[in-house]
């Protein structure tokens, strides 16, 4: 019997994560059976159940490539110096971020990533393995934030007596909040949080 090349396990594990991803974003965690997950990747059970036990150890892998992807992507972000703006680290890392997966898009085109990390917020509430994951992926993106908050003061870019800590939770509480507003709402353009940040931080105060 012919071996199986690693290249080919990988690809049809990729296959199956997709597929998986894209029922869970289309029908959520809850409503999404193991027989949807298989009608949607075109592949039989055993050959599923060969990468995969179940639907949790799905979701759960699903989530930590997603988090170690988007980790590494800040950490690149976090060694330029000086840091671009935030306007435009936000904007090239958002764009980052939904081009991860290619094949993660609905049938109009658009990335679902933004939808399935909004049901993986909801299902850490239940699911403690995942809530445990969330919270290593959110401290090893903050971690990134503050090293680039630090960046802009080093450059003189923001206040030396900045909580780096504080902006760094504030910045992501944004790009969370607009994932969820594109999830939720669909129509807001990508432009929008990059707009809103450019003009926030052009403020002046007013004595």
């Amino acid at each position: 019997m012919a071996r199986v090349s690693q290249e080919h396990l990988d690809a049809r594990r990729r296959q199956i994560l997709d597929g998986a991803a894209l029922c869970f974003a289309r029908n959520g965690f809850h409503a999404t059976s193991m027989q949807d997950v298989l009608k949607g990747v075109g592949l039989s059970a055993g050959a599923v159940y060969r990468y995969f036990r179940g639907k949790e150890e799905l979701i759960h892998a699903i989530v930590t490539e997603v988090l170690d992807d988007v980790g590494a992507i800040y950490e690149e972000a976090a060694k330029e110096v000086p840091p671009s703006p935030p306007h435009e680290l936000v904007d090239k890392v958002m764009r980052q971020v939904q081009g991860l997966r290619p094949g993660l898009r609905d049938e109009g085109g658009m990335p679902v990533i933004g939808r399935l990390m909004v049901q993986v917020w909801t299902e850490t509430l239940r699911d403690p393995a995942l809530a445990t994951a969330i919270q290593e992926g959110y401290a090893r993106i903050c971690a990134s934030w503050v090293t680039i908050v630090e960046g802009y003061q080093e450059a003189g870019l923001m206040a030396a007596d900045a909580d780096a800590d504080a902006v760094a939770r504030t910045m992501i509480a944004a790009v969370q909040g607009f994932i969820a507003q594109q999830a939720l709402f669909k129509d807001v353009p990508a432009e929008a949080l990059q707009a809103g940040l450019r003009s926030l931080m052009g403020m002046r105060e007013v004595s």
